[in-house]
């Protein structure tokens, strides 16, 4: 079985600015090898390189986006040692990889992406991958990310069976349990309604970010890949091997697999967006069928050919021409823009 585990922030520093838990790490990486022991194969997503930098600096959060990419920069050797030290005494050799969310966008950074983690399994060692913070400014807002949604872009491009995310917190409850006393735990989700996403707070820590509604926005993505999601406790004793089991947290069931083609595109951020008119939308929307020139009204953002662009905010698709071009092209007859095997609807 392959297996993403996401680990937040709040499990890897300590309270205040007092560094990483390094007796944290030292566990999770005993229950990682003891997993791969069982022929399960790994990849880790970590936070806390922001954090690890304040604590490594003695400073407190910063606002300015230069200090906070300084930081970024600074605890990510830090958090990255302590994961090397941790897993030699298993004889496990681990991988660094820093993404930015570009990588999932451009077809040929995700395909050279792929083929990187899967030479990693096959030399058996273990990727740990983190948000290349220093320079993926746009991701880094007024509070620090905290990797959910990276973790189920990985899961769902190494076509992973669960992705674990590790938090301070049990799982999904019916109120935020923080200041409810009469919350209940949610055991397991069939599908993430709106009523579900009402459920989720919003408040997170010093150094983390979203609380549960990145958490179930991380389990959507993964979800429409194909790939059951649980969310725990990091805390608990044994937690890796009791979510295995469906002993612990929120677990997540997943929909039907899509192709490896069809997530890139869901998934890829788009480089511009077209609006196109009621009629083209309504055959759209029936499913496997071209967008042609005649239905196009308006071409936003400056995109070239087989690029990822959104259409009215109900697919995506690879477009067939620049932006430059469309614009040349409306209203045009026969003449396809996106290919019917290039369009997912949303």
């Amino acid at each position: 079985m392959r297996i993403v585990i996401k680990i937040g922030t709040n499990l890897l520093t300590k309270e205040g600015l007092c560094g990483l838990r390094k007796d944290f790490i030292k566990d999770i990486s005993k229950q990682i090898a003891n997993l791969r022991e069982q022929g399960h194969t790994i990849v880790i997503v970590t936070s806390g390189a922001i954090g690890a930098g304040c604590t490594a600096l003695g400073v407190k959060k910063p606002r300015d986006m230069e200090t906070k990419q300084a930081l970024a920069a600074i605890g990510q050797s830090a958090v990255m040692g302590v994961y090397h030290d941790a897993f030699a005494k298993h004889k496990i050799q681990v991988a660094q990889i820093l993404l930015t969310y570009q990588d999932f966008s451009d077809r040929r950074r995700y395909l050279n992406l792929s083929k990187a983690i899967e030479r990693l399994f096959e030399l058996k060692v273990l990727p740990i991958i983190n948000e290349n913070d220093p320079i993926s400014v746009d991701e880094i807002t007024a509070t620090f990310g905290d990797n959910d949604k990276l973790s189920a872009l990985v899961a769902s491009k190494i076509n992973a069976d669960m992705l674990i995310i590790l938090s301070d917190i049990d799982g999904l409850y019916t109120k935020n349990p923080r200041l409810h006393a009469d919350a209940v735990l949610i055991p397991e989700v069939s599908e993430i309604t709106k009523e579900i996403e009402m459920t989720a707070g919003r408040s997170g820590s010093a150094f983390s970010v979203g609380g549960m509604i990145t958490k179930l926005q991380a389990a959507k993505i993964a979800s429409e890949s194909g790939c059951t999601t649980v969310i725990c406790n990091g805390r608990k004793k044994g937690i890796l091997q009791k979510a295995l089991d469906g002993k612990e947290g929120t677990l997540f069931r997943p929909k039907s697999k899509i192709s490896n083609k069809e997530r890139w595109i869901k998934f890829a951020k788009p480089a511009g967006r077209l609006f196109i008119n009621k009629c083209a939308e309504d055959v759209l929307l029936k499913g496997k069928v071209s967008l042609l020139a005649i239905g196009l009204e308006k071409v936003t953002g400056s995109f070239d050919k087989k690029d990822v662009v959104e259409i009215n905010s109900i697919a995506k698709g690879i477009s067939e021409y620049s932006s430059e071009e469309l614009m040349k092209l409306k209203g045009i007859k026969d003449k396809v823009i996106i290919k019917s095997e290039n369009i997912v609807l949303l």
